[in-house]
């Protein structure tokens, strides 16, 4: 499933991926990981997202730094996304081969007052109402507005179109 012209954030999640799916095993960032990629020993959050035909397959994400490095965050983040994302079945041996993989990683998010101060293509989002929260991704396919991103955004987190809500936006550096 690895391919080495792959950017090592994007391969180290595939390994992690391959390596959990086929034998339950957590691996451990390689020093070639931090080498290749001086930045993976930062900490931030980064979304691990895959695909398989085209479809999106499981996405899986930290919005701010859960883990101690960048690298052990996408390998938390990419096992989470073949295995965890509630709304797909686990990643299956068989359909490794056809994974598509792609990790961003995230600046740090930012309050906002209003949607004038959104781009969808150049900002994620994040809405809280209370313990409800609700994050995308910018850029992402058939999401043509900053409306129809604050759209779907709120109706993940389950927050009404005119609820009161805390939003934050968020750049995304995208390897693939």
């Amino acid at each position: 499933m690895t391919r080495p012209s792959l950017h090592p954030l994007v391969k180290l999640a595939a390994e992690a991926v391959e390596a959990f799916v086929r034998n339950r095993e957590i691996i451990a960032p390689l020093v070639d990981v931090f080498e290749q990629y001086p930045q993976a020993h930062r900490r931030a959050g980064a979304f691990v997202c895959l695909k398989a035909r085209g479809q999106l397959r499981g996405c899986i994400g930290t919005t701010e730094p859960t883990r101690e490095t960048l690298a052990v965050e996408i390998v938390e983040n990419a096992v989470a996304a073949a295995t965890r994302d509630p709304r797909f079945e686990p990643v299956r041996p068989d359909e490794l081969v056809e994974l598509a993989i792609t990790v961003d990683v995230l600046s740090t998010p930012e309050p906002v007052a209003d949607e004038t101060r959104l781009d969808h293509r150049r900002y994620g989002v994040i809405v809280r109402a209370g313990a409800r929260h609700g994050v995308l991704l910018p850029d992402i396919e058939h999401i043509n507005s900053v409306h129809e991103q604050l759209v779907t955004v709120r109706l993940k987190a389950g927050i009404g179109p005119d609820e009161p809500a805390e939003l934050f936006r968020f750049e995304v550096t995208r390897y693939t």
